[in-house]
């Protein structure tokens, strides 16, 4: 993918949005060719200077920006040359929904390993332990527990896992814990 059609990508452009917020997607949605310093992307983009260092620090973070440092020779100074590099961003998106299929994988088989419980009046969950240990009454108002019925969430997770599966092509049980 071009760099120019990676930019222009709705998944891409929310993941950038994600990772520097709204302050700081004008510098991750237009970064310059070749090498720039923070003080002319906090001018050029009209920009305070802390939000730019903040973004650019988050996008080097993430492998998707690097730096360069020159010393000035007669003043001492630091000056900090960055050069965006959005070419493994596919890649980085994919490695994410792994960890995210994963992590839904993990997440159904605690769901379905445990027996919860709910206190209605403030909305906590308790696992069957902690529920006993509390006599079967919520610690913060002593209304009874009620038994959880979780099927839903994990009809759900099962849902957002084949979803995921697909977009990876691979098959929802391999990432099974």
């Amino acid at each position: 993918m071009a760099f120019e059609e990676l930019l222009e990508d709705p998944v891409i452009q929310k993941y950038l949005h994600e990772l520097v917020g709204p302050k700081g997607m004008p510098v991750a949605a237009a970064p310059p060719d070749g090498e720039v310093t923070d003080e002319e992307l906090a001018e050029e983009l009209g920009l305070e200077l802390n939000d730019v260092r903040r973004a650019l620090f988050i996008l080097y973070e993430n492998d998707l920006a690097s730096y360069r440092r020159l010393r000035d020779e007669d003043s001492g100074w630091l000056t900090y040359l960055w050069t965006f590099q959005y070419e493994d961003i596919p890649e980085q998106l994919e490695e994410e929904m792994e960890r995210l299929l994963a992590g839904l994988h993990e997440r159904r088989q605690y769901e379905l390993d445990h027996e919860f419980y709910l206190c209605e009046t403030d909305g906590l969950r308790f696992e069957f332990g902690e529920a006993m240990d509390f006599g079967f009454e919520c610690p913060q108002c002593g209304s009874d527990l009620e038994a959880l019925e979780n099927t839903r969430l994990v009809e759900a997770m099962d849902d957002r896992i084949e979803a995921l599966s697909d977009e990876l092509n691979t098959d929802p049980a391999d990432a099974e814990v």
